[in-house]
C-alpha cells in the first residue's frame, strides 16, 4: 500500500508539473522573445529601457498595467541588481510564474552578454574608428531623451500630493546638489513615507 501510495503521489506530482509547463510555456517563450528584443535594441541601461518595457508589457501584451510598472520600477530600484533584470524578473513571474521569470530574465541578459562577448574580440580596433565615436555620441543624446521620457511617464502615472512632490524635490536636491548616496535617499524616503502613512491614519481616526 505504501509503495502504491508513493507511486500515485509521484504520478500526481509529475502531472501537476506537466500542466504547469503546458499552461505557461507559450507565455514564457513570448516573454523571452519580448525581453530579448528589449535587451537587444535598448541602449543606456535600465532607465532608458522603461519606455520600451512599458510599451511591450503594458500597452502591447497587457501583462501588467502602468501602475504595476511604477511599482515594479520602485521595487527594482530598491533592490540589488540592475533595474532591467529586476523588472524582467517581476514581470515574468507575474505573467507565467517561475518559468516566466527565468525566461524573461534570460531574455533581457542574453543580448548584452552576446554583444560584449563579440566586442571583446575586436574592441581595440572598434573604439578607434571615428564612425563608432560619432555613433556613440548620437546614442548618448538618444539615451538622454529616453530617460526624460521615463521620468515623464512615471510622473504621470504616480499618485501626486503635496508630500510626494516635496519628497521628490528634496530627493533631487540631495542627489544633484549634496551628492548624497542613493541608498540613503531611498531608505530615508521609505521611512518618511511610512511615517506619513501613520500620521495621516492617526489624523483620520481623530476626525
Amino acid at each position: 500500500m505504501n509503495g502504491d501510495s508513493m507511486k500515485q503521489k509521484n504520478v500526481g506530482f509529475f502531472k501537476r508539473v506537466g500542466r504547469y509547463f503546458k499552461k505557461n510555456i507559450k507565455n514564457s517563450l513570448l516573454l523571452f522573445l519580448t525581453f530579448f528584443k528589449i535587451g537587444a535594441f535598448t541602449f543606456g541601461g535600465g532607465l532608458a529601457m522603461i519606455p520600451f518595457i512599458e510599451r511591450e508589457t503594458a500597452e502591447k501584451h497587457k501583462w501588467i498595467n502602468k501602475e504595476d510598472l511604477l511599482d515594479i520600477v520602485v521595487i527594482a530600484e530598491s533592490t540589488p541588481g540592475p533595474i532591467a533584470i529586476n523588472a524582467a524578473t517581476f514581470v515574468g513571474y507575474k505573467t507565467a510564474g517561475v518559468l516566466g521569470s527565468a525566461c524573461a530574465t534570460l531574455g533581457v541578459v542574453l543580448p548584452s552578454f552576446l554583444i560584449i562577448l563579440l566586442l571583446s574580440f575586436c574592441l581595440d580596433y572598434v573604439v578607434n574608428l571615428k564612425p563608432v565615436a560619432y555613433a556613440l555620441w548620437g546614442i548618448r543624446a538618444g539615451v538622454l531623451a529616453l530617460i526624460a521620457k521615463s521620468f515623464w511617464s512615471l510622473f504621470k502615472t504616480s499618485k501626486k500630493n503635496v508630500f510626494s512632490i516635496i519628497m521628490m524635490l528634496l530627493a533631487f536636491i540631495a542627489v544633484s546638489v549634496f551628492k548624497l548616496d542613493v541608498i540613503i535617499i531611498v531608505a530615508s524616503a521609505a521611512v518618511l513615507g511610512i511615517a506619513a502613512f501613520f500620521i495621516s491614519k492617526k489624523a483620520g481616526e481623530k476626525k
